[in-house]
């Protein structure tokens, strides 16, 4: 199958039938007479040369023979001359038929058309030549009796060579021309034109008609010659154009023709592959494991058994590149039925078979992380539930959530997010290893399916390995960013035989970390179905007390160090559902990040609370507390000047209280905020400070006016040997260099009062000075005297003592066992392995003591506050080893 490029298929499909028409009163044969050299002219000429050559061995033949029956007839008259006037003729025609018909096997169409031309009517005239000398031979030698036998001769051979230069009427004539010139010499002009006249005109009518069929065979070569150099060119850009190839084999299966691209893909030339077997362009191994192999056996029977096959999905043979084609063919027969081989086409599938597995790809995997997604883990846990007999097997599920994502997505944006998504992904395979699969359900959520580890004590001490490095902080665009991670574990088939029911309870037991203050893992307990079922309901309560403003707000209030007199108040958001009483907002915020609900209700706490302020006598302030996803939305600005105008609030009796979170990206944005804040006149309070995760350089450029010592520093910094004071010291001057002033959160004793005042802290906040009070109470109060009085002496606890004594502890979460490392008729200090929260109802019992119902008033780390709802008697408090401690 050969290319052929250029325009010469149109050229000749152009020439229509308007020009045979226009000739159609010309004799045929006379178009061979001059060649006009154009590219139908040309085609024409050389495909009636062909069939002039085909025919020359015909002619030559006759030669022979003819010249042997002039021998024959005139040997004995002729003698030796006359031999020779037959065989030297007849040497000079075998000689140049033999030369032509060489030259136009040698040339093979490389020869022009006109050129060869001009060989056949040559040839002509040398059979005229020839044929001359016979005829004055055959008149002037033969005896009249053999003369007649002779003319018959030349009759014959005259009809023999017009029949073969038919085609080329040049050679017609120049052969008639000498031989009338013969003639006319040997028999006289009179007698020629007798003679030769009629037989002209037969011969004239005859060679019309010859060529007629000539130019007509001419014409229909020509147009399938068209036809097929029009598939040729077209076959060839289809090629070209990459949307497939074509192949042929001969009878034994060997490749015959292949297109080049093919040849080129697999890296060898297009000739290098002819005489190969066809089944050795694909692999027979089931290479991928996808079913490789399959297409490759049925090609072998097609073309084995002679049977067409169309679209046989194949891998190319080739080691540099994984390749696939889809092949069609058919077997090819001639007209007597036999088989020839076969011809087909094929197509490349690489591509479709790339986007197909990438297809797959994504169904089974996480296109962010590259982790097994909730499709695949699905099928990971089934199997590992279940052997092959469907007997079921033991595994364990962690369920994963991380804490604090949320606020860095808002905050920061997606595209950080996705980026410490990546970087979760690889800790999280760093620390599993090969024990299990780990996957991402999607958002922050991830999974791990640990097949076979059941052990309750190698699962916590993995989960303990994933929250510790998922905790650590994460280097991202600059920024140092840190989040933590909640685990919930359940275990087949203790906590469930199917995996819905695994992962049911392994949420459970997440939901139940996360509310014991996140950062924990827990293990399924069945009691955390009713649990679970409370914060659906609990959330499905928010969602409504938002439309049906449930909410109230309370203000505490904070005072002058010095003075003691009231400088503002701290807006604090309240619930009190119908049914369910107070609920803290230690439950409910939580739940409110979570839904989405965190900038309604804080755009609603700051309008409220500066409607309440406006109440107030200048210049006691109202602090708001912004979350960071309230401050990085580019409308809190207009909110805030919304809220003060609503009011008629003066900007600077509002206090922003804004934690670390909100620099976990030190960016433009960030500081845009600070500015466009700032403008409007507000003030700025750093909240929880010392509690974060950021460093100390966006104190050198944020705008604060204050700075707030967390509680967890107060809470007993007063008692002695306690670092507490020594890093409020160091707040206090830092602050002061800063010209910022500073407030004690969490202050409950004198002496607590007393070590404040003594640091040098501007203002306190704290349940010796208030509790939080509802508006009325908080205007009452500031429109009195406006100061708040510290009652009590110095040291108001009663006296501790140290001990060393093992109690249990009974709550809403169980019995757990403690370790009372102090005591006092008011209270207790625990050692405990459960985070309990303040405010959460307790019953301690103290062994010979017997059960003493309490509050947590705090908690650090194992170490726990407990406050007695009832002093306790003294009795109680007499354990066999008990220690009186002057620091109390």
């Amino acid at each position: 199958m050969r290319r052929v490029r250029g325009r010469s298929a149109f050229a000749i499909e152009g020439r229509g039938d308007g020009e045979d028409g226009a000739d159609a009163g010309r004799l045929r044969f006379l178009r061979g007479l001059f060649p006009r050299g154009d590219a139908h002219d040309r085609q024409s000429v050389a495909n009636r040369v062909r069939m002039a050559l085909d025919a020359l061995p015909l002619l030559l033949l006759a030669d022979l023979i003819v010249a042997a029956g002039l021998w024959l007839l005139g040997r004995p008259a002729l003698g030796g001359a006359g031999f020779w006037m037959i065989a030297a003729p007849l040497l000079a025609m075998l000689v140049a038929g033999g030369a032509i018909r060489l030259v136009a096997r040698r040339g093979k169409g490389a020869t022009a058309p006109e050129r060869m031309h001009g060989f056949v009517a040559l040839l002509g005239l040398v059979q005229g030549f020839g044929w001359s000398v016979w005829l004055l031979a055959s008149a002037t030698g033969l005896a009249p009796s053999r003369w007649a036998l002779a003319a018959v001769a030349h009759g014959g051979l005259l009809v023999v060579t017009t029949l073969v230069f038919a085609p080329v009427p040049t050679a017609v004539l120049a052969l008639w021309l000498c031989l009338a010139i013969a003639a006319t010499v040997a028999l006289g002009p009179w007698a020629v034109l007798a003679l030769l006249v009629p037989l002209l005109a037969v011969a004239v009518v005859m060679l019309g008609g010859i060529s007629e069929r000539s130019y007509v065979a001419s014409r229909r070569w020509l147009a399938r010659a068209a036809v097929a150099l029009k598939a040729s060119l077209l076959l060839g850009e289809f090629e070209e154009s990459g949307r497939g190839w074509f192949w042929e084999t001969d009878d034994r299966g060997l490749i015959s023709y292949i297109s080049p691209q093919i040849a080129a893909a697999l890296g060898l030339a297009a000739d290098r592959l002819l005489g190969t077997p066809m089944t050795g362009l694909v692999l027979h191994e089931a290479g991928d494991g996808a079913g490789s192999g399959a297409g490759e056996r049925t090609l072998g029977f097609h073309l084995a058994t002679r049977l067409a096959f169309s679209e046989i999905a194949v891998r190319a043979a080739g080691d540099d590149d994984v390749r696939w084609w889809s092949l069609s063919g058919r077997p090819a027969f001639d007209e007597y039925g036999n088989f020839l081989g076969f011809r087909g086409s094929g197509t490349d599938l690489t591509e479709m078979r790339r986007s197909e597995a990438e297809v797959k790809r994504l169904a089974s995997y996480d296109s962010l992380t590259g982790l097994p997604n909730r499709i695949l883990m699905r099928r990971t846990l089934d199997e590992s539930l279940r052997d092959i007999a469907g007997r079921p097997k033991r595994a364990a599920l962690f369920m994963l959530d991380l804490d604090r994502f949320k606020m860095v997505n808002d905050t920061l944006g997606h595209p950080v997010g996705d980026a410490l998504l990546r970087q979760v992904a690889v800790r999280l395979q760093r620390v599993v290893q090969q024990d299990g699969q780990v996957g991402r359900l999607g958002g922050d959520e991830f999974n791990v399916v640990l097949p076979g580890i059941v052990e309750r004590n190698r699962l916590a001490t993995l989960a303990s390995a994933i929250i510790q490095q998922l905790s650590q902080p994460y280097l991202i665009d600059g920024a140092h960013v840190s989040i933590g991670a909640s685990v919930g574990i359940a275990i087949a088939p203790d906590d469930g035989a199917t995996a819905d029911a695994l992962v049911r309870n392994a949420d459970l037991a997440l939901y139940a970390a996360k509310a014991d203050g996140k950062g924990v893992h827990r293990f399924y307990e069945p009691e955390m179905h009713a649990s679970a079922k409370d914060r659906r309901l609990l959330e499905m309560d928010l969602r409504g007390v938002m439309s049906e403003s449930g909410l109230h707000l309370v203000y505490q209030p904070v005072v002058d160090a010095g003075s003691e007199a009231i400088v503002c108040f701290e807006a604090l958001v309240r619930w009190d559902h119908p049914t369910r009483g107070a609920v803290s907002p230690s439950d409910f915020i939580p739940v409110a990040e979570e839904i989405g609900l965190i900038p309604q209700i804080g755009e609603w706490v700051l309008r409220t609370a500066c409607l309440e302020a406006a109440n107030w006598p200048d210049p006691v302030r109202v602090a708001v507390n912004i979350s960071p996803i309230q401050f990085a939305n580019p409308s809190l600005p207009g909110i805030v000047l919304s809220a003060l105008a609503a009011a008629q609030l003066p900007p600077h009796r509002l206090e922003l209280e804004i934690t670390e979170g909100v620099f976990l990206n030190d960016d433009a944005a960030t500081d845009a905020m600070f500015a466009r804040l700032k403008a409007i006149g507000v003030r700025f309070a750093l909240d929880d400070f010392g509690t974060g995760y950021s460093s100390l350089g966006y104190l050198k450029k944020a705008p604060f006016n204050k700075i707030k010592i967390d509680q967890s520093f107060v809470r007993g910094a007063a008692v002695p040997g306690n670092r507490n004071a020594a890093i409020i010291r160091a707040i206090v001057a830092l602050a002061e260099s800063l010209e910022m002033e500073t407030t004690a959160e969490g202050a409950e004793t004198p002496d607590e009062l007393a070590l404040i005042r003594s640091l040098g802290c501007s203002h306190i906040q704290g349940y010796i000075f208030g509790r939080p009070m509802l508006s009325d109470e908080a205007r009452a109060r500031v429109a009195g005297s406006g100061k708040l009085a510290m009652p009590g002496l110095l040291v108001t606890r009663d006296p501790r003592v140290a001990v060393l004594r093992s109690a249990t502890v009974r709550s809403a979460r169980g019995v757990e066992p403690a370790r009372i490392r102090n005591l006092s008729r008011s209270g207790a200090m625990i050692e405990c392995a459960i985070p309990f929260r303040p405010g959460e109802a307790v019953t301690l019992d103290l062994g010979n003591g017997g059960p003493v119902d309490g509050v947590i008033r705090w908690a650090d780390e194992d170490r726990i506050g407990v406050a007695f709802d009832e002093p306790i008697e003294a009795d109680q408090m007499a354990p066999q080893r008990m220690v009186r401690s002057a620091a109390g």
